[in-house]
């Protein structure tokens, strides 16, 4: 990456679920580090806000141990508001704090004169808006152009982007069907189930169980070990493993898609993704090029037959110009000089 010098000091505010970068699960501290991690190459002064055994290039400030979701004698809230706190009381030492902690960091943002850039990784629930719109003024980037809400001032859609030397481009084409992720009815997993049992094909569904009873319900009574087989959360090796068994990679989520680091991970390796055309996947997905964007089982289904048409290399190559971590920088880059450009008008 090109670095280039600057004095401009960021507070970047990671949550505090699982480690900054995760072990496994953890698309928000994942977002948070690789936009820390491409700050510092090019120069930035960054300090991540994040759990004490975190791995950084970056500054390092933190008041808690590990991530709630990996300790259990910890009170979540108490970790949350503990970590988020801390990162406001030290405000005045930064030019920007970068948030990623959803609505709740948005309460202490008028208590501060620090300007604060919140990255919106999804609304969970109409119940948080809210907060939101009683902070609607505040500056809000998008990660996709779907997943916005009305009347909040926007300054960009900033992809997300990840390492992409962590998924290379796999030698060959595997014959099997993968799916992986959060064990969510959102994600759609029983979706993958059935297109697997209606073309015959093998699937593996890999990730945390997020929703035991879906799991338990929907999953389990499906997986035989053999057409159907379920082998849990998987690290970045792991994930790899995966892509060198797939044809393809399923994402049929039920409900509109943020953003998906799902996709853009299987495709830098090369591995087309079947999705389902509710938000992002028709941004991050070039139909016919690098996966195919569907809208039923059915077509899902029809798709398979049409992966020989998709070019692993065109596959990385996208993700390589409009979702790695040096093209999210350059977005986030863009943004923060138009914040310090209207804070300099106001004074």
């Amino acid at each position: 990456m090109t670095s280039t010098a600057n004095n401009r000091r960021i507070g970047m505010l990671s949550p505090v679920a699982w480690r900054t970068p995760p072990h496994r699960y953890g698309a928000w501290e994942t977002v948070a580090s690789n936009i820390t991690e491409g700050l510092v190459a090019r120069g930035w002064d960054v300090t991540l806000f994040a759990t004490k055994d975190s791995v950084t290039n970056a500054k390092l400030h933190a008041v808690i141990e590990r991530g709630y979701e990996e300790d259990p004698e910890v009170d979540r809230k108490v970790s949350e508001y503990m970590h988020i706190s801390e990162a406001f009381e030290h405000a005045d030492e930064f030019d920007l704090l970068h948030s990623h902690y959803d609505f709740m960091a948005l309460t202490y943002t008028r208590l501060v004169s620090t300007p604060v850039l919140t990255t919106i990784h999804g609304f969970s629930s109409p119940k948080i808006m809210p907060v939101y719109y009683k902070y609607r003024d505040n500056y809000y980037v998008s990660i996709s152009d779907s997943d916005r809400a009305d009347g909040l001032n926007y300054l960009a859609t900033v992809y997300n982007g990840i390492d992409t030397d962590l998924y290379p481009l796999r030698r060959q084409q595997g014959e099997e069907l993968v799916a992986y992720g959060r064990i969510h009815p959102e994600k759609g997993f029983h979706l993958a189930i059935e297109v697997a049992k209606k073309c015959g094909r093998r699937l593996i569904i890999a990730g945390i169980i997020q929703d035991q009873q879906y799991f338990d319900e929907a999953i389990e009574p499906h997986v035989d070990g053999d057409q159907i087989q379920f082998v849990g959360a998987v690290d970045v090796p792991g994930k790899n493993e995966l892509f060198s068994r797939a044809a393809a990679v399923l994402h049929l989520n039920t409900i509109p898609e943020r953003f998906g680091l799902v996709l853009v991970e299987s495709n830098c390796a090369g591995v087309p993704v079947i999705a389902m055309d509710l938000g992002s996947p028709r941004e991050v997905i070039a139909h016919g090029e690098t996966g195919f964007v569907v809208k039923d089982v059915d077509e899902a289904v029809a798709a398979l037959d049409r992966l020989a048409e998709i070019d692993p290399k065109a596959c990385r190559r996208r993700v390589e110009k409009e979702f790695s971590i040096d093209s999210m920088v350059s977005g986030y880059e863009k943004v923060y000089r138009k914040i310090f450009a209207d804070k300099a008008g106001e004074g």
